[in-house]
């Protein structure tokens, strides 16, 4: 976590993160109850949670503000990924153990596990519920963009 202000607050009280990662040929989404950005440089085929790779900045990145934000169990976290043309929106939301500490890997959970990687909890779409248009773009190795928004709870 850094103290810099990356995150940047807009007029409707919500944080964002910005990340930019990459598709690969093995790409699958197939998971059924996570998502994944992974910073790593390669895919294997196990990793069918991964929707891109290469990520450009990772948890640990992102501002205190925007990290405080996500630890309300109130707050909501939208996770927009686009590539290809295509768009795809998860939402879910904060809960107090978020760390945001690690140094790999964004993971967005149906579930209500939280480790060092995960970036929400009860997510309402895992790999597998993404819309197949975005998935072949990314198994085509298409530029990913994924946006993370926290509306600061009441």
């Amino acid at each position: 976590m850094t103290d810099d202000a990356t995150a940047t607050v807009d007029a409707t009280d919500e944080l964002t993160e910005v990340v930019h990662a990459e598709g690969h040929e093995n790409v699958t989404a197939e998971h059924a109850s996570t998502l994944e950005v992974s910073s790593d440089d390669f895919l294997t085929p196990a990793g069918d949670c991964i929707l891109a790779i290469e990520a450009d900045r990772v948890p640990a990145d992102f501002s205190e503000t925007f990290v405080d934000a996500c630890q309300d169990a109130d707050a909501t976290i939208t996770a927009t990924i686009e590539a290809g043309g295509h768009t795809e929106r998860v939402v879910g939301r904060g809960d107090p153990d978020l760390s945001f500490d690690n140094e790999r890997s964004h993971v967005c959970r149906t579930s209500e596990y939280v480790d060092d990687r995960t970036v929400m909890v009860g997510a309402d779409k895992a790999a597998t519920d993404v819309n197949r248009d975005i998935v072949a773009a990314l198994a085509d190795g298409a530029d990913a963009t994924l946006t993370l928004r926290v509306e600061l709870g009441e």
